[in-house]
């Protein structure tokens, strides 16, 4: 079950940051809200995940690997924005790191 409230907390945090171009600096009403009950829904999965014994490190090397890897790309394909050799390595580095915690026992 844990897994489960975790993979909800990184949905929620995809799509909360996902609009947040939209909400053009928390001056749109809806987008606004919409962006930061995401956000909210990403932190008490996040919060409950934990509660239900998986380890922090785990919990939050996968929450941020993973969101860090998928808003990238969905800033590419999306949002419009660029995608070069550069960032690519970046989000190597970012899932070598979680795949290091991981391997040295994070969970």
């Amino acid at each position: 079950m844990s897994l489960v409230l975790l993979g909800v907390a990184i949905i929620a945090e995809i799509i909360g940051t996902s609009l947040l171009k939209a909400t053009e600096g928390f001056t749109k009403l809806w987008p606004t809200v919409a962006s930061l009950s995401a956000y909210a829904v990403a932190f008490v999965a996040l919060a409950q995940a934990i509660a239900r014994g998986m380890n922090v490190g785990f919990a939050y090397a996968l929450w941020s690997g993973l969101g860090t890897t998928l808003i990238v790309l969905i800033g590419a394909l999306f949002l419009g924005e660029s995608l070069g050799a550069t960032k690519i390595l970046g989000v190597a580095l970012v899932v070598a790191g979680v795949v290091t915690l991981n391997l040295a026992g994070a969970h």
